[in-house]
């Protein structure tokens, strides 16, 4: 993995925690992920609008990116109003990197390497010692959205080879933008969510995604979607922290384990 696309991907994981962090720790998670949607596009318009380059070969990745990233918003933000983070997270960034993978080997019909099947089987165990051997609140959703993430990375890997990345992600999260209040149905609540801390949310949320398309134009979408799960031992411990969630020696082993495994899929 190129170094440039290292580094650009460490910087995204590191914005995703924090976002994700702020995120749960808000009263009306739905509301405020509409209020950082609207903030995120107010505030790469002017950016997309200096460096508009979107090529016609663009529109089929834009659109299909655009309908995975509303289901992954809905999900996403309906997880955190349930759900522990410690759960929901290592589980869906965990899943991630592994859904890329197989949907790229698939489509190029090529055989996955001993590193990549050993990433594969690390980042399983992880996943198990995150559940529990019964499962845990919000383990069928956090794997869930990890799918719907692994097809979003995939999809955009081959889109932002046509588009600069601020009118990319302009066009691939209007949509959720738009379309997320109504499915809320809920104005009022959407009102009161209009702070200071999901204003937040939507910019460092757009400073990730624009970081993780820059590092998606210079390496494989598997490897870009694994280095920047090296979020979930930070996230995970931030919820014993911060939101004082009863994470526990397991629920962090298992996270440490992900990381592992994403590590070797990058290097496969």
């Amino acid at each position: 993995m190129p170094t440039g696309a290292l580094v650009l991907a460490l910087g995204a994981a590191v914005l995703h925690a924090g976002w994700n962090l702020l995120l749960a720790r808000e009263p009306d998670t739905q509301a405020a992920t509409a209020v950082a949607l609207a903030t995120l596009v107010v505030a790469v318009a002017p950016v997309a609008a200096l460096t508009w380059n979107v090529e016609r070969a663009a529109l089929p990745y834009v659109a299909g990116s655009a309908l995975l990233e509303l289901v992954y918003v809905v999900l996403l933000a309906a997880a955190y109003a349930r759900y522990e983070l410690s759960v929901v997270y290592p589980l869906a960034r965990g899943l991630a990197p592994v859904v890329a993978l197989a949907i790229s080997g698939a489509f190029a019909l090529a055989s996955p390497s001993a590193g990549g099947i050993a990433g594969v089987l690390f980042v399983a165990l992880g996943i198990l010692l995150v559940r529990g051997a019964r499962g845990g609140r919000g383990a069928l959703l956090g794997l869930t959205i990890g799918v719907v993430i692994g097809a979003y990375t995939v999809v955009d890997r081959y889109g932002i080879q046509h588009a600069a990345a601020a009118p990319y992600l302009l066009l691939v999260l209007g949509l959720p933008a738009l379309a997320y209040p109504f499915v809320l149905r809920d104005p009022v609540r959407i009102r009161a969510a209009l702070r200071v801390m999901p204003i937040v949310i939507g910019l460092l949320t757009g400073g990730a995604f624009l970081l993780v398309l820059l590092a998606l134009r210079r390496a494989p979408a598997a490897s870009v979607a694994a280095v920047r799960e090296s979020s979930v031992v930070v996230a995970t411990a931030l919820a014993a922290v911060v939101l004082h969630e009863r994470v526990g020696v397991r629920r962090l082993a298992g996270s440490a384990v992900v990381v592992a495994g994403v590590a070797l899929l990058a290097l496969s």
